[in-house]
């Protein structure tokens, strides 16, 4: 309506303006005929007396009517004039006013005169019928009103047209949004138009491009979520199974021997402990990214040194070597230093789980430009080509792995954790065996505080 509306002002405005413009033409050849008529009769009549010199212009294809009036009504013809004589026309005669143009009835018709001083005294009258002009005027308002009318609704019918293409995507758009408050269902798109996927030439397209992209990224979402249930669901089936057998074994505990109770109670200590750690990983991956207010910069060797550390104490058969590059000593990292020592935590105990005891973990922290890296290394049996693209997933566990304890999300949260600190988390297998994993994380080059200490300064153990 807005669009059409305004090629309807436009369209009109134009229409009036052409009748104006042609309205003025046309008076302005009437005008332009009469003063050539005035000076063809100021040359043929210049000699004879007052009055009436010419008086056929009352016929529509006669020639113009002429008078001559004198300066004083005393010297008039005995004869009435034909064409009327005013005060204006006598000081014309006189030389006190200039030429001008008059309007007048000739008997049914509207006409148009032309009074104009003339030697001796004497003002020179020459009258054409107007009728023709308006005439013409009539026409010329008529055509120009239907042709105002057919833009007008011509303008109605395009604008209409326009706006369902133009606006089609907005449509498609509403309706996909619809159908999926009723649905829930995320999988809908909006259909683009036909030839040009990918393209974005307007802000409609690009607005439909950009719903279907989130919507995307909204099923991706679903669907991760979902599927985390699902396995969560199917992991915790197994340990709170065992957890009700022992809980209603120990309920009589009476008919049990002592051993067979304390066989009992630790099992169910066991399984609770699985259980917690399971809980407490499925929180961790419910967490998307890092709250900002907790950020700050952290020094990656030494929390690097602080989990291997913790990770000796933890796993006092496995041997860890911890070497520290001099130009990573005193590189920090921005990130959140708890959630950094569970990324660093995990890759530790998922390489001493495979490394068995008696086998070193090789840990090694190194800078480079614009990044600091740490590199764990295990010499355990490695991992299987076709494990390798998923060994990230949650809850996947390599055949070789499923006999050791563990839910598989301990790489899974690694990962995460690494995609939120903006890092870069990999798998491979290193030459001689064992598996490596590397980890880059964006640093500035920044300094830590006290950097001068050495972050771990014993020999590997």
């Amino acid at each position: 309506m807005a669009a059409s509306s305004a090629v309807a002002v436009v369209v009109v405005g134009l229409s009036g303006a052409a009748f104006l413009v042609i309205r003025h033409q046309l008076l302005d050849q009437l005008d332009l005929h009469l003063t050539q008529s005035a000076r063809l009769a100021a040359r043929q009549y210049r000699d004879e007396p007052p009055g009436v010199v010419q008086g056929e212009c009352r016929y529509l294809a006669a020639p113009a009517c002429a008078q001559l009036v004198p300066a004083r009504a005393g010297d008039d013809p005995g004869r009435p004039y034909l064409l009327p004589v005013t005060g204006g026309t006598r000081r014309v005669a006189a030389g006190g006013r200039g030429p001008y143009y008059g309007e007048f009835r000739l008997g049914p018709y509207r006409a148009r005169m032309l009074t104009t001083p003339l030697d001796g005294g004497r003002a020179l009258q020459v009258a054409l019928r107007a009728d023709t002009v308006d005439r013409g005027v009539r026409q010329a308002a008529v055509a120009l009103a239907g042709v105002g009318a057919v833009g007008v609704l011509l303008a109605g019918l395009l604008g209409y047209w326009v706006s369902r293409t133009g606006l089609a995507p907005v449509g498609g758009l509403t309706a996909t949004a619809e159908r999926i408050a009723a649905t829930r269902d995320a999988r809908h798109r909006i259909e683009l138009p036909p030839g040009r996927p990918g393209r974005a030439d307007d802000e409609i397209t690009r607005l439909a491009s950009a719903f279907n992209t989130m919507l995307e990224e909204l099923e991706k979402s679903v669907t991760a979520q979902r599927r985390l249930v699902a396995d969560a669901s199917h992991e915790l089936r197994t340990p709170l199974t065992a957890l009700r057998t022992n809980a209603e074994l120990l309920a009589r505990s009476g008919r049990l021997t002592d051993a067979q109770r304390e066989r009992a109670a630790g099992a169910l200590g066991r399984q609770l402990r699985e259980v917690t750690g399971l809980v407490n990983d499925l929180i961790e991956l419910a967490r998307d990214e890092e709250p900002d207010p907790l950020v700050e910069d952290v020094p990656l060797a030494s929390a690097v040194a602080h989990a291997v550390g913790a990770a000796r104490d933890h796993w006092p058969g496995v041997t860890f070597g911890l070497t520290v590059d001099a130009g990573a000593r005193a590189r920090t990292v921005a990130g959140v230093p708890a959630r950094l020592s569970r990324l660093l935590s995990s890759l530790l105990d998922n390489a001493a789980k495979f490394s068995g005891t008696g086998r070193p973990v090789e840990v090694r922290v190194s800078a480079g430009a614009g990044q600091v890296e740490v590199t764990v290394r295990d010499h355990g049996p490695g991992i299987a080509g076709e494990d390798l693209p998923y060994v990230f997933d949650r809850f996947y566990r390599a055949r070789a792995a499923r006999a050791l304890p563990g839910s598989g999300l301990g790489l899974a949260m690694a990962r995460q954790i690494a995609r939120a600190h903006h890092a870069d988390l990999t798998a491979e297998n290193p030459p001689g065996g064992g598996a490596l994993f590397r980890l880059r994380i964006p640093s500035d080059g920044t300094v830590a505080a006290g950097s001068g200490a050495e972050p771990d300064g014993t020999p590997p153990s």
